[in-house]
């Protein structure tokens, strides 16, 4: 453990604690024996990181989170499952991360350079990936895959195995027990897919002439009698897409997609 960190004389770091350089632990901070924290971060005050849990650098906890505490599952018999969460993270207010269950890798996992506003909660055997950002309220339930660059509205909720596509874009207050897939933009309780996430393409550095061929891709599809994953499965619809990069990955991703993609938008 370095010693090369400030801990506030009314925090607790368990001498096991493996602590970084440049940590800065404040006050009424509760720390455990199997936690690491990378260099640089910073508990601001009244943080709970418990459990087998690993930190990157560089992150930022505020007020009453609680990180790597036990996943709230009957199954949960107090294993020695894993917290895992990257660099350049922002955690608000009230933010909960539980630690993973035997039910699948063991480890629940997020990535680096994300926002988490305050009162979200991340439970079991999630994964997200890098660049998020997460408004106040964001709930997700176990076994959630989030890609890449994925904006949520606040006040949403995810039922479990649920997964959303890198550059998904879902609006506030949704309801999600669907998949939704790469680029798309959703919302709605139930949620429903509503378009294409054009600003986050063009941000990923996507020409134009790509956009506009993933939009009528989905207009086509959303239009056509056939159900999504029947439509990618067909050739005659698909062939004039198959040099488009953003649309092959799309249609891979609704073939592989277990619980089924959320409906198109009506009107």
């Amino acid at each position: 453990m370095s010693k090369n960190y400030e801990a506030h004389p009314m925090s607790f770091v368990h001498p096991e604690a493996q602590i970084g350089e440049g940590v800065k632990v404040g006050p009424f901070c509760v720390v455990g024996a199997n936690v690491t924290i990378g260099d640089g971060c910073n508990l601001i005050s009244n943080v709970v990181i418990d459990g087998h849990t690993k930190i990157g650098k560089n992150n930022t906890f505020f007020q009453f989170c609680s990180i790597g505490a036990a996943p709230q599952d009957n199954s949960y018999k107090g294993e020695p499952t894993e917290t895992i969460i990257g660099d350049n993270n922002t955690f608000r207010e009230y933010v909960s991360v539980h630690r993973g269950t035997l039910k699948q890798d063991k480890k629940t996992i997020i990535g680096s350079n994300s926002l988490f506003m305050a009162y979200c909660h991340i439970a079991h055997d999630c994964t997200l990936g890098n660049n998020l950002t997460f408004a106040n309220s964001v709930n997700l339930a176990g076994h959630v895959v989030i890609g890449d660059r994925v904006i949520i509205g606040g006040n949403t909720g995810i039922s479990q195995f649920v997964t959303l596509g890198r550059g998904a874009y879902i609006g506030g207050a949704s309801g999600i027990d669907r998949d939704i897939p790469q680029f798309c933009a959703a919302y709605g309780n139930r949620i429903k897919l509503k378009g294409i996430n054009i600003i986050g393409l063009k941000r990923q550095g996507h020409s134009k002439e790509v956009v506009s061929e993933v939009v009528d891709f989905f207009r086509t599809m959303e239009t056509s009698a056939l159900a999504p994953r029947a439509f990618v499965n067909h050739p005659e619809y698909m062939d004039e897409y198959k040099n488009n990069p953003v649309i092959s990955e799309i249609a891979e991703f609704i073939k592989k997609s277990e619980i089924g993609i959320a409906p198109f938008m009506q009107g």
